[in-house]
């Protein structure tokens, strides 16, 4: 047998197995004088994909058919294209093998295969109206009466080209009506993409002031008292897989009972307004360099909004607001791993805004450990949160043919033991009333947390934390990835 052959013969027992591959960077001094360490992707073939067109998943690979690239960067981005596509969640397992390698021109063949997710969720809504879950089961004593109920459609690959296709109808605390369409693609380079939603929600029950940095709420049991209409159109650029561009026109309508507007609190739409109109243009620029999206271990996320709200056509709104995110993720080594997230917001035009259009913290992700029974009004807002992570165990749960899909009957499964620090201020320089000292000064927060990890994308956070005030709790956080 020839020295190639030889090479060959040993390459190929390391190339059918993707986690020893980096065994193969070993190699590369044999392959120096026949190719100079330079590799040659002759094809991508996909096995696997049954509903997802094969183009969606070419366009999310960092390399390309005729790709010339060093035996090492090559490595790396095999394995992070491997990452992005279960980023799309689009899939329970990516691998991608190698597959045909020449020794004499180094060329290779790239074979991806893929698990595809279940796509159809028909899920019956069971919402919380509150914030968090952990002001639900405390200061609301798991009342019922703010519980949300109807049915949840999702279809996250609608014709295959991850299209994500959601309608709800909702009853309960909020009742609502909302459909949302995403094509991704609409042009021959696949860099363009359309957005479209109509959003309809009635409540009986408003969220009308803020005291104490909680909320003050006023319900009427026989006709609601708020009401949201909301559509928008929005466009994205995507130029590569890391880097998005969005902007969006929508258009708000949102009443309120008058005795809101008159009585409780005349600076809910400004000036006593019980009906409010405007139009807004927001254009939003996102690099995203994550590992995993919902629970990173490396790399880093970058995102930039800037909202004009009010276009001139009302003159029920005016405002001009930059919010960012800039997050970092590193491993330290098989087990640590580290990460610093920071959110931000300003507010270019310095008048009153109307308080239900003046959040700063304690609403979705910005939340500070500690601190989520409370909240913060403000034009402007900084918030720094670090994260250290100890993997205490990584495993596979086997359910076998408990599990009708075949597709979910294995289950990767991680535990980390964590501990969060976080600060943040929150300027308010028209306070529409007094009692909320979290406003105007620096907090901060942390404590001991545990995360389970299912899967790529289902992340379940226990933190047990304390502030500033004395006070520690445990409090629960979800991220189901839907």
């Amino acid at each position: 047998m020839s020295d190639g052959a030889g090479v060959e013969s040993q390459l190929c027992r390391f190339m059918g197995r993707p986690l020893m591959f980096w065994c193969f960077c070993g190699f590369s001094s044999l392959l120096a004088a026949q190719s100079d360490s330079l590799c040659w992707i002759g094809a991508i073939s996909v096995r696997g994909a049954k509903h997802t067109k094969e183009a969606i998943i070419l366009r999310e690979m960092l390399v390309r058919p005729n790709d010339t690239l060093p035996v090492e960067l090559l490595v790396r981005r095999v394995e992070q294209s491997r990452l992005q596509l279960l980023n799309t969640g689009l899939f329970t397992a990516v691998e991608i093998t190698y597959k045909n390698w020449e020794a004499a021109t180094a060329r290779v063949h790239l074979m991806v295969e893929v698990d595809e997710a279940w796509y159809i969720f028909p899920v019956p809504v069971f919402d919380l109206a509150d914030r968090n879950f952990n002001i639900w089961w405390v200061e609301q004593k798991r009342s019922l009466d703010r519980v949300n109920y109807g049915l949840d459609f999702s279809h996250l690959n609608f014709t295959g080209n991850n299209d994500p296709l959601k309608a709800k109808v909702q009853f309960g605390y909020t009742r609502k009506y909302n459909l949302r369409y995403s094509p991704p693609f609409i042009n021959r380079a696949k860099t363009l993409g359309l957005s479209i939603l109509t959003d309809y929600s009635q409540n009986r029950e408003v969220n009308y002031a803020t005291t104490g940095n909680k909320q003050d709420f006023w319900r009427k049991d026989d006709g609601f008292v708020y009401t949201h209409f909301r559509t928008e159109l929005g466009m994205t650029y995507r130029p590569g897989a890391r880097n998005f561009h969005y902007a969006e026109l929508a258009y708000n309508q949102n009443r309120v009972d008058p005795f809101v507007a008159d009585s409780l609190n005349p600076g809910f739409f400004l000036e006593g307004r019980s009906l409010q109109r405007y139009f807004s243009l927001l254009y939003e620029f996102t690099a995203d360099y994550r590992d995993m999206r919902a629970y990173p271990l490396n790399g880093y996320f970058l995102r930039a909004k800037i909202r004009k709200d009010g276009l001139g056509f009302f003159p029920d709104r005016n405002a001009l607001t930059l919010t960012t995110r800039m997050d970092y993720y590193h491993t330290f080594s098989k087990r640590w791993s580290a990460a610093i997230i920071s959110n931000g917001k300003f507010s270019f035009i310095r008048i009153p805004q109307p308080y239900n259009d003046n959040r700063a913290l304690g609403f979705g992700n910005l939340y500070l450990p500690g601190y989520e029974y409370y909240l913060a009004d403000g034009l402007d807002m900084a918030l720094l949160r670090s994260i250290v992570r100890y993997r205490a165990l990584s495993m596979d749960i086997r359910l076998g043919k408990w599990m009708p899909l075949a597709n979910y009957r294995r289950i990767p499964f991680k535990v980390y033991l964590a501990c969060n620090a976080g600060w943040a201020v929150v300027n308010d320089p028209f306070p529409t009333r007094q009692g909320n000292p979290l406003s105007n000064r620096p907090i901060w927060g942390g404590g001991p947390a545990l995360h389970l990890v299912f899967f790529y994308d289902k992340v379940l956070l226990f933190e047990y934390s304390f502030n500033h005030l004395g006070e520690k709790g445990l409090f629960l956080h979800l991220n189901m990835g839907i």
